[in-house]
């Protein structure tokens, strides 16, 4: 197994190279953002491109849906461990490249009703997978830093070989023009209004004073009718709302457009770092009044406590399969600021414990805790209740694990997605006992604004039916 490295040439933004495979099967697009490499919350240093896997992975409920080369299958399994066995043996990483093939897709949030026991009460109104993840055999690498470009793969698969010139040819053919017919053809719904929201918020509040639980994140779901390709509509996104860890995914029957700022876990040769984010103040077009409302973030024991209590439990989540004593919060309560929204970040990092793998790292911490609330179980119950739809890939994770044991994902927010005719995004936020109802609800409009600003673009639609 020889790997196939060729060197492409490098485009500061990514998407225009991307655009060359976008309409492919199976296309993802892991996005660091425009500007990459640049300094600032928003940079970042790789964008990773794949399509066209050589194995898929298709969770529905109970069954996880295997198509290969030479054909399909049903199983039952954990779809943590059948993709975990599919990336198999694991080679030696190559240089300095974050990935050169292995699994890339995502895993919803409601793939937690594999781990957890919750009641089903949620609606599920437009059904997608739990899980689609696609097993490839190259990737597009682009290294903002250094300002180079590769097409990467371990070599494992014999179609890869048999196809690489085709496969460079088509990365280094001349650009093709973007997709333009995407359109919002509704005003957006939203699923709770004001006083559905307070009800709920008022509910939790009960929960926390009854000690049920310390905090739980509670959301609210957007929709628009929408037609036609959204690589146009996230095309628009990434420059509206530029986030380290974005992405685009081209899956069947569905698109997937994010502009997260939230990294969930990443493990790079055996260490281990996660990314919470908690504590949240609106962007302000006049300078004085962004630098106040930052400062005020910095400054609130409010948002502070509610962060703490996320980076208890994601330590304790991570120390599932790290070694013992070398979990620690490295960083807490940074300020980073993005197009929309400041937030409050602190880093958790570890060290993976022998005999664990990627997979095993992810499904003990999945869902994130910061979207849940703690303790997570509860919290999730809690959320199952008083949400009335599904989450889907909201508040899940998107990204990869490749053939070396290496991981990079998100959390899952600020992500819309495009099916059945629809386009739906979600914003939520945590609630804790001293929580506010209408400035909780007011902090879900403001991570609502980048979506609805998509939704304006495309629809010129500045209102919200109820």
């Amino acid at each position: 197994m020889t790997p196939l490295i060729t060197e492409l040439s490098y485009h500061p933004d990514s998407a225009i190279l991307f655009n060359r495979i976008a309409h492919k099967p199976w296309a993802v697009f892991l996005d660091s953002g425009p500007g990459s490499g640049q300094a600032g919350a928003q940079a970042g240093r790789y964008d990773i491109m794949v399509a066209d896997p050589v194995i898929t992975l298709t969770t529905r409920g109970d069954l996880t849906e295997i198509i290969e080369p030479t054909g399909s299958q049903i199983s039952r399994e954990d779809p943590f461990g059948l993709v975990r066995d599919f990336l198999g043996r694991q080679p030696e990483p190559q240089g300095d490249l974050p990935f050169m093939g292995g699994a890339v897709g995502y895993f919803g949030y409601d793939l937690a009703r594999r781990l957890e026991h919750f009641a089903n009460t949620a609606h599920d109104d437009a059904p997608l997978p739990e899980m689609q993840v696609g097993i490839y055999d190259w990737a597009v690498v682009v290294d903002h830093h250094q300002q180079r470009s590769f097409v990467a793969s371990y070599g494992r698969a014999p179609l890869t070989r048999q196809h690489w010139g085709d496969l460079v040819a088509l990365l280094t053919a001349p650009e093709q023009p973007a997709s333009s017919n995407f359109k919002v053809t509704s005003p957006v719904m939203a699923n709770m209004d004001e006083v559905a929201y307070t009800r709920a918020f008022q509910r939790i509040q009960r929960y926390i004073l009854d000690g049920d639980c310390y905090q739980v994140n509670l959301a609210q779901r957007f929709s628009v009718r929408a037609e036609g390709d959204a690589w146009q509509a996230y095309q628009v996104l990434r420059k509206q709302s530029p986030a380290p860890f974005s992405a685009f995914l081209n899956l069947p029957g569905m698109q997937i457009a994010s502009a997260s700022p939230e990294r969930f876990l990443q493990l790079r040769r055996g260490m281990v770092e996660t990314r919470p984010i908690k504590g949240t103040r609106p962007r302000s077009s006049d300078p004085v009044q962004d630098h106040a409302n930052a400062q005020q973030l910095l400054t609130s024991s409010k948002d502070r406590a509610e962060n703490l209590m996320i980076v208890d439990l994601l330590r304790n989540d991570i120390g599932k399969h790290c070694a013992p004593g070398s979990v620690h919060a490295d960083r807490m309560f940074e300020l980073e600021s993005f197009a929309n929204v400041h937030h409050l970040v602190s880093t958790v990092t570890g060290r993976l414990a022998p005999g664990h793998t990627a997979l095993h790292l992810l499904r003990g911490a999945f869902p994130g805790g910061s979207i849940t609330g703690a303790p997570k179980l509860r919290a999730m119950q809690i959320i199952e209740e008083l949400e009335p739809h599904r989450r889907g890939v909201y508040c899940g994770a998107i990204g990869y694990i490749g053939f070396d044991g290496n991981m990079d994902t998100n959390i899952a927010i600020r992500t819309a997605v495009v099916s059945h005719g629809s386009m739906r995004f979600y914003a939520g936020g945590g609630i804790v006992a001293d929580s506010q109802a209408d400035k909780e609800y007011a902090e879900t409009m403001d991570k609502a604004a980048n979506m609805l600003e998509l939704v304006q673009y495309f629809y010129g639609c500045d209102s919200i039916k109820e």
